[in-house]
């Protein structure tokens, strides 16, 4: 599963079953804590996931920015709450990348807010999974 992990929302992208595509599956409204790791539960326990794949939103020079702390204090959570591995994927420009996507698709500018965290979510998961296979084929 990869999250695009925000104050207000979470982008959730999921891998098909070998693990070649990510695709977006929703865009979940942040309430509380509880709530978002609840929901969060359901769908890892619907797709049956086995690890995460969080964005890791850093400055562009590499240091870590206030986001990026709060995005990986979740992270950490999420180890804890569901026992999964949690990777943190560098995610800089994956929201800028999504709303690019989403003009080439046609896609007016006033739909771009509630798909474009779905988007970097798949983003940032297809990156993530594109990096492994790279990294396997050279081992």
């Amino acid at each position: 599963m990869g999250l695009d992990i925000g104050d207000r929302r979470i982008g959730v992208a999921v891998s098909d079953e070998l693990g070649l595509t990510a695709q977006p599956v929703l865009t979940l409204v942040r309430k509380n804590r509880k709530q978002d790791l609840k929901s969060l539960g359901r769908l890892l326990r619907k797709y049956g996931c086995a690890a995460i794949v969080a964005g890791n939103p850093l400055y562009m020079s590499g240091d870590v920015s206030p986001q990026a702390e709060k995005a990986q204090a979740f992270a950490h959570l999420l180890r804890e709450e569901f026992g999964l591995p949690v990777y943190l994927w560098d995610e800089r420009l994956t929201t800028t990348e999504a709303h690019r996507h989403l003009q080439a698709a046609g896609r007016p500018a006033t739909e771009h807010r509630e798909v474009v965290d779905q988007v970097a979510a798949v983003l940032i998961l297809q990156g993530f999974m594109d990096a492994r296979r790279v990294q396997t084929a050279s081992d």
